[in-house]
């Protein structure tokens, strides 16, 4: 990277950065300095934008400046893409404009006060002033937060947007704020939607140095709750980077420029893709388990741990294998197959980190099998069972944390991106997204946009409560259809397997 002055990611190719004219005069007390209507642009009329500053409730003393310095942790993700997420909302029946503009009011006059708790988000990453190949996450008084308020007015409305069916990624994608550049790391924004303007898009791009999944959620919730007028808000973050004990060697493998691990998942021809949404019940994750665990008494070996994450994870990379690239299916050859997936070290780093800990504290979960076992040329149960195994040993290597573990993290990482059909995870189920309710009812539709851009799968808790584990996976339409009929197959493969015991 030649310099963090300039933002580290990936521009959006469907959403062009606008230079906003900015008014001189204060919107709010809260700090926000508001700019004027900008032209449409792609579906979209941008009402207003603004610089939320970070504000106390009750006029307290506002933060002072302060910087971060970026551990291993944060530095892996240093020129890695930000994570784009869109809350999609139902305003409700009924109604009128009024209700709509009330409810954008109350958002912005609410996120200084939940910036205030995160102020470290309002800064931005810079090199380190006087050390070489270090940064650091730099908070001054006046920084602030990118929120721009938009109106869509396109055919599509909420419920076209919030289906779990696949849409064109350029659809989602205006809904998706850009980071400013000059190092930023959080961005907002907020799409009134038809019809009617009864239905909203929150956009929320976060980029991943400085701050995990773990975190960006618990300050939606924050803001949500405030929004919402709960008298107590969640607990505020722990902010204290001296918490995690550094490894100058990792630092250095991430942080280098011509570093091998930098580009990790880079996916960045998302012309066409499709994005949607599946659905995996409990009783279709318990049929996963009962499989496996049949095939392991098959083979008379030990069942692994398949927890409905892993029969998640173990179907989805399964299916996403035998769906091959784009002109062929079920890819062919020698070599093995990666999938990565985070795994929080909040409980197991010594000392113990904070659950509330602002900043990266995951690590990489690797599963890897030979890919003749899981491609299309063995049966279902046996590729399932492979997918399984492999994964619940990634996630037990993870969590024992060994020193082989650490010490062939970039190795392991730099092997899994040479892979050419590399599959991630992005999101967790614990971060309860579908209850991030800032007043006006829980999201329809909660999407991360940026798998389309990373080589990944997004995982997130069924939003109807059932226990199930929602999957969002972006491919080509070529490719969606043939992993939609894989992940049919088998599902349906599973029912009638569990049936006939």
């Amino acid at each position: 990277m030649a310099g963090m002055h300039e933002q580290p990611r990936v521009t959006n190719p469907y959403l062009r950065s606008t230079t906003y004219k900015q008014s001189s005069r204060n919107h709010h007390s809260c700090g926000e300095t508001m700019a004027q209507p900008s032209t449409h642009l792609r579906g979209l009329r941008v009402l207003r934008t603004a610089r939320v500053v970070p504000a106390p409730p009750g006029g307290g003393a506002v933060p002072q400046e302060r910087a971060l310095p970026l551990t291993f942790l944060d530095a892996q993700w240093l020129r890695a893409h930000p994570v784009e997420r869109v809350f999609f909302y139902r305003l409700g029946p009924g109604g009128d404009d009024d209700d709509v503009d009330a409810v954008l009011s109350r958002l912005a006059e609410t996120l200084p006060q939940a910036l205030h708790a995160f102020y470290p988000l309002a800064g931005r990453v810079r090199p380190t002033p006087g050390k070489t190949n270090r940064y650091e996450l730099f908070y001054q008084p006046g920084g602030g937060v990118a929120f721009t308020v938009t109106e869509h007015y396109g055919v599509g409305g909420v419920d076209e947007l919030a289906t779990d069916e696949p849409r064109e990624l350029a659809k989602i994608a205006p809904f998706v704020p850009e980071l400013p550049k000059g190092g930023a790391v959080l961005a907002l924004q907020a799409t009134v939607l038809p019809p009617k303007r009864r239905g909203l898009a929150l956009g929320v791009t976060v980029h991943h140095s400085a701050c995990d999944g773990v975190s960006s959620t618990h300050f939606l919730h924050t803001w949500a709750a405030a929004c919402a007028g709960d008298r107590v808000l969640p607990e505020p973050p722990v902010i204290d980077r001296t918490i995690i004990r550094d490894r100058k060697d990792m630092y250095d493998a991430f942080a280098t420029p011509m570093s091998e691990a930098k580009h990790v998942f880079d996916s960045p021809d998302v012309v066409g893709k499709l994005l949607a949404t599946f659905t995996l019940s409990r009783q279709h994750l318990q049929n996963v388990k009962d499989a496996v665990a049949g095939e392991a008494a098959r083979r008379g070996v030990a069942p692994p741990g398949c927890t409905s994450l892993v029969a998640t994870l173990g179907l989805t990379w399964l299916c996403f294998r035998r769906a091959g690239v784009d002109g062929e299916e079920g890819p062919r050859g020698d070599g093995r197959a990666h999938l990565v997936f985070p795994v929080d070290h909040r409980s197991r780093l010594e000392p113990r980190v904070p659950e509330k800990y602002l900043g990266n504290c995951i690590g990489p979960g690797i599963a890897t099998a030979p890919k003749k076992e899981l491609d299309a040329t063995t049966t279902i149960v046996d590729g399932l069972f492979t997918a399984c195994a492999a994964v619940a040993a990634g996630i037990d290597e993870a969590v024992r944390g060994e020193t082989a573990y650490w010490d062939r993290w970039v190795e392991r990482i730099t092997e899994a991106c040479m892979d050419d059909m590399s599959l991630s995870v992005a999101g967790s189920t614990r971060f309860a997204v579908y209850d991030v309710d800032f007043g006006f009812g829980k999201p329809a539709k909660v999407v991360v946009v940026s798998v389309a851009k990373t080589d990944a799968m997004s995982v997130a808790e069924d939003r109807s409560g059932s226990g199930g584990i929602e999957v969002g996976i972006a491919l080509s339409p070529a490719r969606m259809e043939r992993f939609r009929r894989w992940l049919a197959d088998t599902i349906a493969w599973l029912s009638s397997s569990s049936h006939s015991n």
